[in-house]
């Protein structure tokens, strides 16, 4: 494909930036500039000569502007395939001049929607024009340059500047690639508030959604595999994506996998007494509430120091400085939390490889929203997990009422064990983890491999006995057999909180009764694959 000189241009932007210097540039290498409404009013106030596009049409915009460049002299001047002799016909018997040049972005919807604009206000910004524009110009990318971004306004002028007053065909073929990318997320925008918001429809025939290139990864769970990290459009709540990474290397696929999974178990503490957590391949090896956030930090630790090694930590309340540096003790991958200060900042400073993220406030556990999985040949959406019990809808199914003390472990407990990969057992005793057990085929190893973590912390640390001696253990979905429950018993447990349901849970309670346990049910399971 050839190179094409850009003899005119057609300006209608929403977004003005960079606007005024591109018209200078243009206009400085003689291109005629065609423009509408408020774009041309910015161009003609910095000096600029502009030709009003009512003029190229010989129609007035009309309808408060919804009408002004549907006109064949606009797109006949997009369209036309300028090497073919009927094309180039058409256009001499109606005076339609070529335009090469399309700068256009659009009606600013998703601003629109996330400030809460009315019904009204969110149609008046549904672009028809705008979008119809680039759609043409992008199609005739052999003939035609178009922009839809400010950011890409230099790239053309160093084109210009390269070619003579001429853009190449990669240019304008990549030019036109993000174009129809940003018309489609235009469109993806625009049904999802109709569906979701206009007229609430969780799961509709055609489920449209848009995402933002943020970066590019170094690779993905595996070196042979290539990633990148993308946010949603749309009204989202903040959270990893979002965070402002202070220092240290490159963030990995699973450093943001991990990290997530860390910051959102911190987040279920909003607001409540200092809380540690520490996570490993997306699983938390260890979790701690405390007065002060270097006593959280060394009992989640404690819990399983040496799944700890390379680990994500996250906090509920700003870092300091004597939390950073016990911190700086071990090895540690990344660390976030909603503020450091300076000594904090200072202490993690001497880690150059270690990342720390900053976030502004942490995630809603209760926020709404749905997540997906790709599977095979589809993918699977369901609503977050934002479930949480109340302790009045506890139920007490042992003999047994549970100590004060002991309901407050269970409640702990199973905060943690909701974000533990299924199956998930959870000790835990005056606010700490004591042991963790995740992801096995059955509840009962999960259990016994709980313990055994329990068991290997009071070995490491010269304990008289195992922290799971007197705890409450979690279990994120109901014991089909009395085993799992027994090797709680076992530990040394004395309260369990479990979601019940099973058709064996009277089998479970009588051996939670012989066994002198406490027994909570939720009526709520956290499975989490």
């Amino acid at each position: 494909m050839n190179d094409v000189v850009i003899k005119r241009a057609l300006l209608s932007v929403s977004d003005k930036t960079g606007l005024v210097e591109l018209g200078q540039a243009l206009s400085g290498r003689g291109v005629e500039l065609v423009s509408t409404g408020g774009t041309a009013g910015a161009l003609r106030d910095a000096g600029l000569a502009v030709r009003d596009v009512s003029e190229l049409t010989g129609f007035p915009e009309m309808m408060d502007g919804r009408v002004k460049t549907l006109h064949p002299k606009v797109h006949g001047g997009l369209l036309a395939v300028r090497d073919n002799p009927e094309h180039a016909a058409a256009m001499e018997a109606h005076a339609i001049g070529a335009i090469d040049l399309v700068v256009v972005n659009l009606y600013p919807f998703e601003a629109t929607w996330q400030r809460g604009a009315n019904r009204d206000e969110m149609i008046e910004n549904i672009d028809i024009g705008g979008p119809s524009m680039v759609r043409s110009a992008a199609k005739n990318h052999a003939f035609v340059t178009i922009l839809t971004d400010p950011a890409d306004y230099p790239a053309l002028l160093a084109q210009l500047d390269d070619r003579d007053g001429s853009t190449g065909f990669d240019f304008r073929k990549a030019m036109a690639a993000k174009a129809f990318g940003a018309t489609a997320a235009y469109d993806a925008m625009i049904a999802r508030w109709f569906t979701t918001v206009d007229q609430p429809e969780k799961f509709p025939a055609r489920r449209t959604m848009t995402s933002n290139l943020v970066t590019t990864l170094r690779y993905g769970e595996n070196p042979h595999q290539q990633a990148a990290l993308y946010t949603a459009g749309g009204p989202f709540g903040a959270g990893i994506a979002q965070a402002r990474q202070l220092q240290g290397k490159e963030l990995s696929y699973n450093n943001y996998n991990d990290a997530n999974a860390a910051l959102e178990l911190a987040a279920e503490f909003a607001g409540q007494d200092p809380v540690v957590v520490i996570v490993k391949h997306a699983n938390p090896c260890g979790v701690a509430q405390r007065a002060s956030l270097v006593e959280a930090w060394h009992e989640a630790l404690a819990c399983d120091s040496v799944s700890a090694f390379g680990g994500i930590v996250a906090t509920n309340v700003p870092l300091d400085g004597p939390t950073a540096a016990a911190i700086c003790e071990i090895f540690t991958e990344v660390v976030i939390a909603p503020g450091a200060d300076e000594a904090a900042i200072a202490a993690f400073s001497a880690k150059k490889n270690l990342r720390l993220l900053l976030v502004d406030q942490l995630p809603d556990p209760r926020r709404a929203g749905l997540t997906a999985t790709v599977i095979a040949g589809g993918v699977l959406v369901q609503d977050r997990d934002n479930g949480h019990i109340d302790p009045q809808d506890l139920k007490v199914v042992s003999k047994r009422q549970p100590s004060e003390q002991e309901l407050k472990d269970c409640l702990f407990a199973w905060t943690v064990a909701k974000h533990v990969k299924s199956n998930a057992i959870v000790y835990a005793r005056y606010g700490a983890t004591a042991g963790i057990g995740a992801g096995q085929m059955n509840r009962r190893d999960s259990s016994r491999i709980a313990a055994a973590k329990a068991e290997e912390a009071a070995q490491t640390h010269g304990w008289e006995q195992s922290r799971a001696v007197g705890s409450a253990v979690a279990s994120d979905a109901f014991f089909p057999f009395a085993d799992g429950l027994l090797a709680a018993a076992e530990a040394g447990a004395t309260a369990v909180i479990q979601p019940g349901g099973s058709i064996r849970d009277e089998e479970v309670i009588a051996a939670a009764d012989a066994a002198g346990l406490a027994m909570i049910f939720t009526g709520m399971r956290h499975f989490r694959h």
